[in-house]
């Protein structure tokens, strides 16, 4: 069946993944060191020589020697020629590189619009009052078309809403000020986990997952997950969105010849965990229905038992390798995995997964008719590429020779919600301050004020300048005083004054007030005196 199927492993019988099954999704499960990733590899080379792109998350760094051919081995030579597989020879793959951090290849982006309020509150922990906060925010900004790319968008919108709560009650619902600000400090948290580096453009375009090159080899596309794995809600949440907008963008093709593309969901079991019901119905959902848009998803992990039952029951194509059980525990989970296998009259497959060795799996997938094939005892296939990391430079090399080089690299910041709203904010600002504040005159021109109007002859309350009070009419002025007769003597007759004359005049009002003072104090006592002694 060559050309028509995947040689997997053999056992008392050759266990082939059909590609017009592949579609029907399929789970590869076993121990830490087990073999799960060499045959992930196995699985990744056999889709792309048939012409179907693959994407898969390389956790540990392992599966970039997918990269480059293998390394001359005798014994990888002759578990091949066991396995039958005549046309066996070390070959690279046609692989693109990615990484959310742009480290380890391309940078691998989206929108914020595009991941939604969902992923984004599951990503960002938020419990049902915030999560109802942020789908606000969503809401808003597509009413009033602001677009929300990247976080700086996503947080001047949150700010938006927080200004309006009032406002927008009644259409929208309750904003709670103290919900917004959560939201801000779990995108500055997510921020610092370097997610920041995820949202924005130019967003990944579905259609450079799906490559092929000339020869009519599918693209092996790797995302680098060493790092992100370390932001686990971060991993799954953007595996999710990717799943979801294959979903979303993907025509209904039924059951076509081949897939589309083949997902691996590596480390699945995070996908998973305190996941809320709402998001374990998604993964569902998406699950279910993306099989007729001719994706395959294959998700790998320690235990069966880590996917819910729903999730567990529509996988059809099944790679388990072994399983330790030291404990009650987890023999029940060994008993639980070999439950979910078609039974094979020959193995006693409960025994035999936990006796199975490095490179052995129990594999059970879909024949023609649909149904499962019963479970074999199997040694995986022997990779093409090389087993284990490409060195750094050989990394370089196959980024600097992607087909998608150049397109992602530089980042682009384009005009959206937060220009817009910073604009809208400038705006009024200038239209609510006066015209003179605006011509940097608060009175418009350099003339000074003009006199408020007379009011009962006052100006204002506040008095005027002291002056010289007029003499009343038909009243003699009133007479010189001695500083001022002082002042005539010493400044004589002259008509302009020189400055040495002012002083002196000045000098003499001051010393003539003060003798003028003291004399007529004594004119007054002894005027008093005299009348009192008469009394």
């Amino acid at each position: 069946m060559a050309g028509e199927s995947i040689l997997i492993g053999r056992g008392d019988a050759a266990c082939e993944l059909l590609l017009k099954r592949a579609n029907r999704h399929g789970l590869v499960a076993g121990a830490t060191g087990t073999g799960k990733t060499v045959t992930l590899q196995v699985m990744a080379e056999g889709f792309s020589r048939a012409g179907v792109p693959v994407f898969c998350a390389d956790i540990k760094g392992d599966l970039s020697g997918i990269a480059a051919p293998g390394k001359p081995n005798p014994k990888l030579e002759a578990r091949a020629a066991e396995m039958g597989e005549a046309d066996y020879a070390y070959e690279a793959a046609p692989v693109v590189f990615w990484d959310v951090f742009g480290e380890q290849g391309h940078p691998l982006r989206a929108t914020v619009a595009e991941m939604g309020p969902l992923l984004l509150a599951r990503m960002l922990e938020l419990n049902d009052t915030q999560e109802g906060v942020l789908s606000i925010a969503f809401k808003l900004a597509d009413d009033e078309g602001l677009l929300l790319l990247d976080f700086k968008d996503l947080r001047a919108v949150l700010n938006h809403v927080a200004e309006r709560a009032e406002e927008l009650r009644a259409e929208y619902g309750q904003v709670s000020k103290a919900s917004v600000g959560t939201i801000g400090r779990r995108l500055l948290m997510l921020e610092q986990a370097g997610a920041e580096h995820f949202f924005g453009e130019p967003a990944l375009a579905l259609s450079d997952l799906m490559l092929r090159t000339p020869d009519g080899r599918g693209a092996v596309n790797v995302l680098a997950a060493d790092k992100l794995v370390h932001s686990p809600r971060l991993y799954a949440t953007f595996l999710l969105w990717l799943l979801s907008e294959l979903f979303e963008e993907l025509p209904e093709v039924g059951d076509p010849e081949k897939p589309v593309l083949v997902f691996f969901f590596d480390e699945a079991h995070m996908l998973f965990r305190d996941a809320p019901r709402v998001l374990v119905e998604k993964v569902e959902t998406v699950v279910r229905l993306v099989r007729s848009k001719g994706v395959g998803v294959y998700f790998v992990t320690q235990n069966p038992l880590d996917l819910p039952a729903a999730v567990l029951g529509q996988l059809g194509n099944r790679v388990q390798h072994a399983l330790r059980a030291f404990t009650p525990a987890e023999q029940k989970a060994v008993r639980a995995a070999a439950e979910t296998f078609r039974p094979n009259p020959r193995l006693r497959v409960e025994d035999a997964i936990g006796q199975l060795g490095v490179g052995e799996a129990l594999v059970s997938t879909l024949a023609a008719d649909g149904t499962p094939t019963p479970v074999e005892r199997a040694r995986i296939a022997p990779p093409r590429g090389r087993i284990g990391p490409l060195t750094a430079e050989e990394r370089a090399d196959a980024i600097a020779g992607s087909p998608v080089a150049g397109r992602y690299d530089t980042p682009l910041d384009r005009d959206s919600a937060y220009e817009a709203l910073q604009g809208r904010a400038a705006a009024t600002a200038e239209s609510d301050c006066p015209a003179p504040m605006r011509s940097g005159n608060p009175w418009g021109t350099t003339a000074a004020p003009p006199p408020p109007p007379a009011r009962g002859g006052s100006s204002s309350r506040t008095p005027p300048a002291r002056r010289a009070p007029a003499p009343p009419r038909g009243r003699p002025a009133a007479e010189p005083t001695a500083g001022d007769l002082l002042g005539g003597i010493l400044g004589g007759n002259g008509g302009r004054q020189g400055a040495a004359e002012a002083m002196a005049k000045s000098v003499a009002r001051s010393l003539g007030t003060e003798v003028g003072r003291r004399i007529g104090g004594a004119v007054l006592r002894g005027v008093l005196g005299s009348i009192l002694k008469r009394r």
